[in-house]
């Protein structure tokens, strides 16, 4: 498990970039925890997280640039298989959200892209597509120092590209 120190940018599943502001030794009940002061750079909430549960959590550092090459690639590349029935879909998307792994936010994404090209998403599907982009688009924008907008741009002509093939739903 990493170990993190104060001013380390970190990943908190299903909320995004985070910082290390503090750690502090608390006692609570008698017992001493080692707790992490984590601020979440989209809405500024503070999450307090005992050091013994971060990697029950699932809070990590930012992938490598390796890592951010992978990503891309696995967007450009193959299907994807996606269950149709929306309530079993939504569920496995939720778990996979929940993880915090960038390779399954990127499979969130990338199914829920291919299948908006087939038929329309439900609000709460297209809600989850939003998030998903999001979460890809700060991760990566902080890995390799570029702008949200040029890496969202990236990002979407990668599945774009994955998908030229696939005919387009019609409007109703």
């Amino acid at each position: 498990m990493d170990s993190f120190k104060v001013g380390d940018t970190v990943i908190y599943p299903n909320q995004g970039l985070g910082v290390i502001e503090d750690i502090q030794k608390e006692n609570y009940f008698g017992e001493d925890f080692v707790i992490y002061h984590v601020r979440i750079l989209t809405n500024e909430t503070l999450v307090l997280v005992p050091f013994a549960n971060a990697e029950e959590i699932g809070i990590r550092k930012p992938v490598s640039e390796k890592s951010v090459e992978q990503i891309f690639a696995f967007m450009r590349n193959g299907g994807v298989d996606v269950t149709m029935n929306w309530k079993g879909r939504y569920k496995e998307h939720v778990n996979l959200m929940k993880t915090g792994s960038v390779l399954d936010v990127a499979l969130v994404l990338k199914s829920l892209f291919y299948l908006n090209l087939i038929k329309p998403l439900s609000f709460r599907e297209k809600k989850m597509m939003e998030r998903a982009k999001d979460l890809l688009v700060m991760e990566i924008s902080e890995v390799e120092a570029c702008t949200s907008g040029d890496v969202e741009k990236k990002i979407l002509d990668t599945l774009s590209t994955c998908f030229k093939n696939v005919p387009a739903r019609m409007e109703s």
